[in-house]
């Protein structure tokens, strides 16, 4: 699982964890065979990176408008927040 601890970590990205990761099951399947328990773990792997990349495609967020103009202008009326 480390490939997915160095994406979390942020030491690699998940693109190039990926790809590593499918060139290690596709030779873990080879030497062990396509049945074995190890070829299934290493595939699992690869699922979970891909997985992984699909929740941080979704987390990012699209700034509005309105977004966008309070970070230009964040003194604007439109763009102050009050506590009640």
């Amino acid at each position: 699982m480390t490939f997915l601890n160095e994406v979390i970590n942020g030491k690699k990205p998940i693109e190039e964890a990926i790809f590593e990761a499918i060139v290690k099951a596709r030779t873990t399947c080879e030497e062990n065979g396509n049945n074995s328990a190890n070829c299934a773990v290493a595939w699992d792997i690869v699922e979970k990176l891909q997985i992984e990349k699909a929740h941080q495609k979704q987390a990012k967020h699209r700034k509005t408008s309105l977004e966008d103009y309070c970070e230009i202008y964040p003194d604007a009326l439109e763009c102050l927040i009050y506590d009640i």
